[in-house]
């Protein structure tokens, strides 16, 4: 596996990056580079699972191994949901199962640096790397909007 670094500044503080990463409705805004429709189901506090879900009920489930409010935020990818249910863990699903994502937001002045780091395997690698900057620059633009 191997982990990729996104990174963007954004002018706003750390508590309004934190909130458009997070809130359903701005979440579902970010995320739909990714997968247009795609939601989550989750209380987001640590230790809670997360389903990271597409319309369709596919997606994988997750763990929030640390959050650190306006700070830190990291899942811990377990495995896959397919129609509405998750699956056990397969061969295929071992060789990504305990990948981790990570956001960290880092205040400077006026601006916030938020890192995304993202375990992925080979075959992802160049989806990422294309949609993850599209997904950071909805984030800055709704973070960055007045109120």
């Amino acid at each position: 596996m191997e982990t990729l670094e996104f990174k963007i500044r954004i002018k706003a503080p750390a508590e309004k990056v934190w909130s458009v990463l997070w809130n359903d409705e701005t979440y579902k805004k970010w995320t739909r580079v990714f997968c247009e429709g795609s939601y989550t189901i989750t209380d987001w506090n640590q230790g809670d699972k997360v389903h990271f879900m597409s319309p369709n009920g596919e997606g994988m489930y997750s763990i929030i191994e640390t959050k650190i409010p306006n700070e830190y935020m990291a899942f811990k990818h377990l495995g896959e949901i397919k129609d509405f249910k998750e699956l056990p863990i397969t061969e295929e699903t071992k060789k990504w199962s305990g990948a981790m994502e990570t956001y960290r937001l880092t205040p400077d002045d006026e601006f916030i640096d938020l890192v995304a780091h993202v375990d992925t395997v080979e075959k992802y690698i160049d989806y990422f790397k294309g949609v993850f900057p599209k997904g950071l620059e909805v984030v800055k633009e709704l973070s960055e909007e007045r109120e």
